[in-house]
């Protein structure tokens, strides 16, 4: 984080005053603007939501991301297609190099004498590849939900798609609002948060869902309970509230390091509150994650680290200060 963003002054000229009515045109038009964006990106998603759904799959493929890999095989009987089932070399010595190898066996039947013996074969189109030992499978269950599961993958797409520019619009409305002092300042704080929001996203997508899916689907192995058949809407609602809430708790030190910066806290405070911060750092995690311990550490923790980083940057901004102090006293 940029150790010293610039100050933010008061008493600089802002841009020409309007009247209510003004603003409220000026606001008008800028969400206009901001839904004909989100309105075409939407259009262009909806082209292209099979590849969009393959991306908010991806935790789901990689859901045995920190499992030691094992040789499986499946079974394909016609057009359907069972396992992978986890075995061993002992068990299928024909298995191919490497150290998790997925092979797919043929099963047939021919005739022996007067007999009907079935015959297993490796599949000629099948190819061998590493695969994992636990797929959970999306489905839909009504025949609307194909519709309505497709279009909140293209809004989702198209929210993001079109960031750039209904922030441009939004920010266009707010801006001519601030002194000089406060356009300079602005800059800097809304890069960070950006930058922070998207490692909070890249960390969960990359890291943290494939740990809560897989923690989910264990659980409910435990309960006794089979949880490889998911509902594809219900899915998609909680990878996206997932990754939206690591977001936003990721501006977590944006709060803090702006209440210090307007005078409100000093380095010395958020270092006496240590302590009831870790708590509410692991208290958020418990709120903005899935209900077990695994995740709600995983956020906990560099939430926790974030705070400590904003204690030193605090210091630095301290400290800063006071010499400046003492280079202009004679």
């Amino acid at each position: 984080m940029s150790p010293d963003p610039i100050e933010i002054e008061s008493g600089a000229e802002s841009g020409a005053h309007k009247s209510l009515w003004a603003h409220l045109d000026d606001l008008r038009k800028a969400l206009i603007r901001s839904v004909i964006a989100v309105g075409l990106a939407l259009l262009l998603c909806m082209t292209f939501t099979n590849k969009l759904a393959s991306v908010i799959e991806y935790p789901l493929r990689h859901i045995n991301l920190f499992e030691k890999p094992k040789p499986t095989v499946s079974f394909q009987i016609g057009e359907s297609r069972l396992g992978p089932y986890v075995v061993s070399r002992e068990q299928f010595a024909g298995l191919p190099p490497g150290v998790a190898p997925h092979v797919v066996f043929q099963l047939n039947t021919a005739k022996v004498g007067g007999e009907q013996v079935v015959t297993l074969k490796l599949a000629p189109d099948a190819p061998v590849e590493e695969s994992s030992s636990l797929k959970v499978r999306l489905h839909n269950f009504g025949p609307a939900e194909g519709f309505s599961v497709a279009f909140h993958i293209a809004l989702y797409g198209a929210l993001i798609l079109s960031a750039p520019f209904w922030m441009y619009f939004i920010g266009s409305f707010i801006f001519p609002a601030l002194n000089i002092c406060e356009r300079r300042a602005f800059g800097p704080w809304v890069c960070w948060s950006l930058g922070l929001f998207l490692a909070g996203v890249l960390a969960t997508y990359f890291l943290l869902l494939p740990v809560a899916l897989r923690t989910s689907v264990e659980y409910s192995n435990l309960l006794g309970f089979e949880a490889y058949d998911w509902r594809a809407d219900d899915y998609i609602s909680f990878v996206t509230r997932f990754v939206f809430g690591m977001g936003l708790g990721f501006q977590f030190p944006i709060v803090v390091l702006f209440l210090v910066k307007i005078g409100i806290l000093t380095h010395r405070q958020l270092a006496h509150y240590r302590r009831h911060v870790c708590v509410l750092a692991f208290f958020l995690g418990a709120v903005l994650t899935t209900p077990e311990v695994i995740t709600q550490v995983a956020m906990g923790i560099p939430l926790y680290l974030l705070y400590e980083a904003c204690i030193w940057i605090a210091w630095y901004w301290d400290w800063k200060k006071r010499r400046a102090a003492k280079a202009v006293v004679p």
